[in-house]
């Protein structure tokens, strides 16, 4: 059986800086991690690689130190990595990703089951696995948070949607993007470590692709949306006042509050 996973390397939100009248996210002003959904998608792939015979190649779009994400995923349990990397992929939308990633699958060769996250922490849009789906032509099943079948014909899943949990079973080719709920992902053991420094990586540009899609087909020319402005609200603070002698002229000062904001209305 042939796996593999769409993983994407993610700024630290917490300290990564926007430039607000470009509408861009500046990714060298911060370190850099595994997306934690993918993380998810990963560990699905590999504990299924645990009892059916498989491999499991990890897919990532960026720049070259994206080579980074695919050492871990390789400490984490993947047999392999592609890196797609090229001048021309940068500032894709969703679109424009899920072409490249998808013509990436076309030329990996046939796929039995393509593993994502169903979100990125940096976009959060919950696109990009669908799109992909939608441009190979196979069924894809979203929001999985549990797995319970998985053999050489089928795997069946359970897909929490809205306030339904449904039972799915879909035959291969097909994309499933998992929730957080889905699994633990394990901590790369020090060996794994060792073995995954010595990795080697494919890496693609559109060169190799050019077979599957075309140059105004990727990055920014490809990109039918465009962030035109970003802003970050500012942080939300609570006032607080304690107040230990006159508790009841202090409850009449908060109804009053109330009243004047039409929360608080006399029974």
């Amino acid at each position: 059986m042939n796996i593999a996973v769409l993983i994407k390397q993610v700024p630290d939100m917490d300290r990564v800086r926007f430039d607000s009248e470009k509408g861009l996210v500046d990714r060298t002003s911060a370190g850099v991690e595994i997306n934690p959904f993918d993380l998810n998608a990963l560990e699905a792939a590999v504990r299924i690689g645990e009892t059916v015979e498989s491999k499991v190649t990890a897919v990532t779009m960026g720049p070259p130190r994206g080579e980074e994400s695919l050492r871990e995923a390789v400490s984490r349990g993947a047999d392999e990595g592609i890196l797609l990397s090229d001048k021309f992929f940068g500032g894709a939308d969703t679109k424009a990703t899920s072409l490249t990633l998808a013509s990436a699958l076309k030329k990996l060769g046939p796929i039995d089951i393509i593993f994502a996250g169903e979100k990125t922490v940096d976009g959060d849009t919950g696109q990009v696995g669908a799109e992909v789906a939608e441009f190979l032509n196979i069924p894809h099943i979203s929001y999985v948070d549990e797995i319970l079948e998985v053999n050489e014909d089928y795997i069946k899943v359970v897909s929490d949607i809205l306030d339904g949990r449904f039972i799915k079973k879909a035959h291969y080719p097909v994309l499933i993007t998992v929730t957080k709920d889905v699994n633990v992902p394990r901590i790369p053991l020090f060996k794994n470590k060792m073995k995954a420094r010595k990795a080697e990586f494919s890496v693609w540009g559109l060169n190799e692709l050019k077979e599957f899609v075309n140059a105004e087909d990727v990055g920014l020319k490809g990109s039918p949306t465009k962030v035109k402005k970003i802003e970050v609200p500012k942080a939300v603070t609570r006032e607080c006042r304690k107040e230990k002698e006159n508790i009841d002229g202090f409850l009449d000062e908060i109804i009053a509050k109330l009243e004047n904001l039409n929360i608080w209305e006399e029974a």
